[in-house]
C-alpha cells in the first residue's frame, strides 16, 4: 500500500488514505494458438504495461514457448520475471478442472498431461492453464456485455466453436472440463461425429464451421477465398440478408439448445464470426431463437475490446495474485 492523501472530518488528526501501489506485484496472461502466442504483463491494479507476440513455429516445446514469451513481455515492461505473482495461460482444448492439466487439444497436440507440472517447474507454482473460451467469458463479465451478470453464456463462433458458461457468478467447467464443447452438439440432419479425435466431425461444427460457411457464402454470391470473418463482414456491409438470415438460423440451433437446458437469460456472441456479424447477426439470432425456445434469451454481441482470451487471462491472474498480495498485506 502507498499513502494517497488524507480524509478530514471528525475529532482528532485526519485519517490517512492508502491506495494500492501498482509496483507491488505483477501478473502475466497468455493466449496460446498454433501459429501465435500473445503474452501480456499487468500491474496489480490491472493496468496492462506490455503486450508481445511470439511465433511458435520453430517447433519448441510448450514450456520453452511460454517461458520465452513471458520473458519478452517482462523485458518490454522492464519488470523482472521474479516479480510476477501469477501466470494464467489460455489455450484451446479440454482442461481437467481437478488436475489443471490439458486433457486433449486437437490444435495443440504438444499440450498434454504433464505440461502444467513442467511449466510450474520453469515459472513457479502460480501457473494456471484455462480453456480459452472460459477466459473470454471472464473478460465479458468484467469488461463486456455481461458486466453485472451472474448467469450468461458466451458462444464462440469462428473456424472452431466453443461455449463459456457462467452460472451463479462462477464458470461451469463440468466434471472432466468438457462443458462448452458445443461443436459436438448433435444436430438433426447432420451426421453424428465420426470420433472424438476429429473435432471437425462434430454435428454443430459441420453446420457452422469454416467449411460450412464458405459453402453458404458461395450459395449467396460471396467470395470464398477470404477468412470466414471477412465473409461475414462483407455480408453485413452489403446487406446480404439471405446469407445473414441463414447463418443466424444455423447459430440459433446451438443457442436454443443451450438456452433450453441452462436458461441463462443472456447469450453473448463472440469469436471471429460473432464479432464480424455484430448487432445485425445478434439480432437475427435472437429472433430465430425466440421462434423455437420458450425462454427467449437476449442475444448480444461481445463488447470486449482487443484480445478477449488475453484479457480474461489477466483477469484470472489478477484475481489469484490479489488474494495472495492483499492477504500478505493484511
Amino acid at each position: 500500500m502507498a499513502a494517497a492523501g488524507e480524509r478530514a472530518g471528525g475529532r482528532g488528526p485526519n485519517a490517512a488514505l492508502y491506495a494500492v501501489n501498482p509496483d507491488s506485484a505483477y501478473v502475466a496472461g497468455l493466449d496460446v494458438l498454433p501459429d501465435q502466442v500473445t503474452a501480456a504483463v499487468a500491474d496489480i491494479t490491472g493496468e496492462t504495461i506490455a503486450e508481445v507476440m511470439v511465433d511458435p513455429s520453430d517447433g519448441q516445446d510448450p514450456v520453452k514457448i511460454v517461458h520465452n514469451a513471458v520473458l519478452r513481455a517482462c523485458e518490454t515492461a522492464n519488470v523482472a520475471m521474479s516479480r510476477l505473482r501469477s501466470f494464467v495461460i489460455g489455450t484451446r482444448g479440454v482442461v481437467d478442472p481437478r488436475s489443471g492439466d490439458v486433457r486433449f487439444s486437437f490444435d495443440l497436440p504438444e499440450w498434454h498431461v504433464g505440461v502444467l507440472a513442467a511449466l510450474r517447474t520453469s515459472l513457479g507454482q502460480q501457473v494456471v492453464i484455462e480453456n480459452d473460451v472460459n477466459l473470454a467469458a471472464l473478460a465479458e463479465q468484467t469488461y463486456g456485455a455481461a458486466q453485472g451478470q451472474d448467469d450468461f453464456v458466451i458462444v464462440w463462433a469462428g473456424v472452431g466453436q466453443g461455449l463459456g458458461v457462467m452460472l451463479g457468478g462462477r464458470l461451469h467447467r463440468g466434471i472432466t472440463g468438457g462443458a462448452g464443447e458445443i461443436g459436438w452438439l448433435p444436430v438433426p440432419g447432420e451426421p453424428l461425429p465420426r470420433g472424438v479425435a476429429d473435432p471437425q466431425s462434430g454435428s454443430f461444427q459441420r453446420l457452422v464451421g469454416g467449411q460450412a460457411l464458405a459453402r453458404l457464402a458461395s450459395a449467396h454470391g460471396l467470395r470464398t477465398d477470404v477468412p470466414v470473418s471477412d465473409l461475414v463482414r462483407t455480408a453485413v456491409a452489403t446487406s446480404n440478408e439471405g446469407f445473414l438470415d441463414e447463418l443466424a438460423g444455423r447459430l440459433a440451433v446451438g443457442v436454443a439448445a443451450v438456452a433450453v437446458v441452462l436458461d441463462p437469460g443472456l447469450i453473448v456472441l463472440s469469436g471471429d464470426v460473432g464479432r464480424a456479424g455484430g448487432d445485425q447477426l445478434a439480432w437475427r439470432v435472437e429472433q430465430a431463437v425466440a421462434r423455437v425456445c420458450p425462454s427467449q434469451p437476449r442475444v448480444a454481441v461481445t463488447e470486449v475490446a482487443g484480445n478477449p482470451v488475453l484479457r480474461g487471462a489477466l483477469v484470472a491472474a489478477l484475481e489469484n495474485a490479489r488474494d495472495e498480495v492483499f492477504s500478505d498485506t493484511v
